[in-house]
């Protein structure tokens, strides 16, 4: 995430019936090779939606701001040749040759499958799904209960649940209580054996928050985090409890499709590319955290690519010079963070602008605030380009390499933004004394890097420490090892951890068996315990 600012149908019974026949033949598929990147036909998750977006340091920025450190301007740099669609029209739907993208095994036993069909009102803000989901019991122990994350229903009738079966028997015997849906099996699960969990339900979207993402503005939907979800099983369910700033989610890798339906005039951003499924437009996610939707009749839309990988910048009349840039900028990020630690992770990146306070991430899809969109005047010298390159390095790390954000944030939050640092080194190298003053060190940073999000006293405090703290140890580390030594590190955890989670004991563990080197003294320095 990022934040503070320097400023017709099928009857039920028939699509069930048909969601367990596709999914039984998803099982059956063989997996892909590490050296053949093929996204399957098909096999068949962020945030917390009632809290800020990520504190990702940012500060207030404009021409006439006095408060930043002074630097030479740079002259803004042509962006790359594209297509830009000026009237609302929705994305032209993609098939994605197989090139860069990382390989999701496909058919993979060992990932929850997913597959939605919704329908959305936009002018009603409603949406109806069924869902069905296919769980893998991969945790070496029998369950007795499946625990669910339901965030939307923290909104007060914001989610209904209709109906809620297990292998074709309807379930009487749940809670649903905040957050946590858990189901009490009629027969435990055994270990490498699995479920097929159905639900219906409706969703009331609410007004969004000033500070939020989840919800409605006037022109605009954000659906995050929106769909009940399996959370991960580690010692136990992971389903930490909601904090007043960070994300408290923790994610499993899953594949995911969605059907959808919604009104002609309404324009889709996916974290998927779209094609057509008949009367619906379907969405295919693989190997992903989540799945997010924001949608817009007043959408404008400039598209590029790197290799097979799809970008779309999607934005609002007005901002064109702006969502052009970002545009640019993400084709400049995933093309440096693809050399720098592994392949783009998904088929497509969408870049939204959105009425909220700094900038989000998810799996394939970053928002970000209109305020940076309003602020820019060119060149990469602004919160738009600093933030947007922030949000698209969490497509690495949270996306590919999970980890407990809310115990652990460091470890997506500190490398995201010292990959900020790496593409300005790729891209604008003039720039990095710049980056350090506006980014990090205007803001005072200290602290202890590993201060789970329920520690710090304030936001300012977690941010400092985490965030920008955390971007100091990681610069201190690069140094120590060696810069080389320092991207083959990169990269060999970024192809461990891929698709899985990550701890703090494996990221320490694999730099030393990549490296031999001393950093103890630096984990002394950063650290509130030893690695």
């Amino acid at each position: 995430m990022t934040r503070h600012r320097r400023t017709a149908p099928l009857t039920r019974a028939i699509r069930i019936a048909y969601y367990v026949l596709l999914l039984s033949l998803l099982a059956s598929c063989a997996s892909p090779t590490q050296t053949a990147p093929v996204f399957p036909t098909f096999i068949l998750i962020t945030q917390d939606p009632n809290a800020p977006p990520t504190a990702t340091p940012f500060q207030p920025s404009g021409p006439t701001d006095t408060s930043v450190p002074s630097f030479t301007p740079e002259t803004p740099t042509q962006i790359p040749t594209q297509t830009a669609t000026q009237t609302p029209l929705p994305p032209t739907p993609i098939t994605a040759p197989a090139t860069t993208a990382v390989p999701p095994p496909t058919g993979d036993a060992s990932r929850t499958n997913y597959i939605l069909y919704g329908t959305l009102d936009f002018n009603e803000r409603t949406l109806s799904v069924d869902e069905t989901i296919r769980y893998y019991n991969n945790t070496g122990t029998v369950l007795s209960d499946i625990v669910l994350s339901v965030q939307p229903n923290r909104y007060g009738g914001a989610f209904v649940l209709n109906s809620i079966s297990q292998d074709s028997a309807t379930l009487t015997n749940y809670t649903l209580n905040d957050q946590r849906l858990t189901l009490n099996l009629p027969q435990p699960l055994q270990p490498n054996s699995a479920t097929t969990l159905t639900l219906n339900f409706n969703l009331n979207i609410p007004a969004k928050s000033s500070g939020g993402i989840f919800g409605y503005d006037f022109n605009q939907i954000n659906l995050v985090d929106w769909y009940p979800f399996v959370v991960p099983y580690i010692n136990g369910w992971v389903l930490h409890d909601p904090s007043s700033f960070g994300e408290h989610l923790v994610y499993d890798s899953s594949d995911i499709e969605l059907n959808l339906k919604t009104g002609s005039d309404v324009v889709i951003a996916a974290s998927a590319p779209s094609e057509q499924n008949g009367e619906w437009t379907r969405y295919r996610l693989y190997g992903a955290r989540a799945f997010t939707l924001s949608a817009s009749n007043e959408f404008l839309v400039a598209e590029s690519a790197v290799g097979s990988v799809v970008i779309r910048s999607y934005y609002f009349d007005g901002y064109q010079a702006a969502g052009e840039a970002i545009l640019s900028t993400a084709v400049d990020a995933v093309g440096t963070f693809e050399s720098q630690y592994a392949p783009y992770p998904y088929q497509s990146l969408a870049v939204v602008q959105a009425d909220i306070h700094d900038g989000q991430e998810y799996d394939g899809l970053v928002i970000l605030a209109t305020d940076f969109y309003g602020e820019y005047v060119g060149g990469p010298r602004n919160n738009l380009t600093t933030i947007g390159v922030h949000e698209i390095a969490h497509q690495w790390w949270y996306g590919l390499v999970g980890s407990d954000q809310a115990l652990e944030p460091w470890l997506d939050e500190a490398l995201s933004v010292y990959s900020e640092r790496i593409f300005f080194e790729n891209n604008y190298p003039g720039n990095i004394s710049w980056w350090w003053q506006f980014r990090v060190d205007f803001f005072k940073p200290g602290g202890f890097v590993d201060m789970p999000v329920y520690n710090a006293g304030s936001q300012r405090q977690y941010v400092n420490a985490v965030y920008l703290n955390g971007a100091h140890f990681i610069d201190d580390v690069r140094e120590r090892v060696g810069y080389g030594n320092f991207a083959k590190f990169l990269k060999a955890y970024a192809a461990r951890y891929s698709r899985g989670h990550a701890t703090p004991a494996d990221f320490f563990a694999l730099l030393r068996e990549t490296v031999n080197v001393d950093i103890s003294d630096l984990i002394a320095a950063y650290f509130s315990q030893s690695y």
